[in-house]
C-alpha cells in the first residue's frame, strides 16, 4: 500500500450540498478501489490561478488516502466525470 494524496478543485457556483455530494462521490472512489482515506483536509475557498469555465474562485480539498498502486489511475479515471469537479490530481506523497 502506497500512500497518495488527491487534489479535488470544486466549483464555487454548486451549492453546500452538490459540494458536499461531489466530495463524498470523490470519497466512495478511493473507497471503492480498496483506498483507505487518513485524511481530508478543506482548504476553503480560494482565487483560482487562471480563469476556468468562466470562473475565478473555487473550493479546494486534499484527501490523503493509501491504496494498491493500481488504484491512482482507475480513481482519476473516474474522478473527472464527477459532477462539479474541475480539476483534480493524484499524486503521490512523500514518505516520511
Amino acid at each position: 500500500m502506497n500512500k497518495y494524496e488527491l487534489a479535488v478543485v470544486i466549483s464555487a457556483k454548486a451549492d453546500d450540498e452538490a459540494r458536499a455530494a461531489s466530495l463524498e462521490k470523490c470519497k466512495k472512489l478511493i473507497e471503492r478501489f480498496q483506498g483507505t482515506i487518513t485524511d481530508v483536509n478543506d482548504a476553503g475557498k480560494k482565487k483560482l490561478a487562471y480563469e476556468i469555465q468562466k470562473m475565478n474562485e473555487a473550493y479546494y480539498y486534499f484527501i490523503q488516502f493509501e491504496a494498491p498502486t493500481t488504484a491512482p489511475a482507475e480513481i482519476e479515471h473516474r474522478v473527472r466525470i464527477v459532477e462539479n469537479v474541475i480539476r483534480f490530481l493524484v499524486v503521490k506523497a512523500d514518505e516520511e
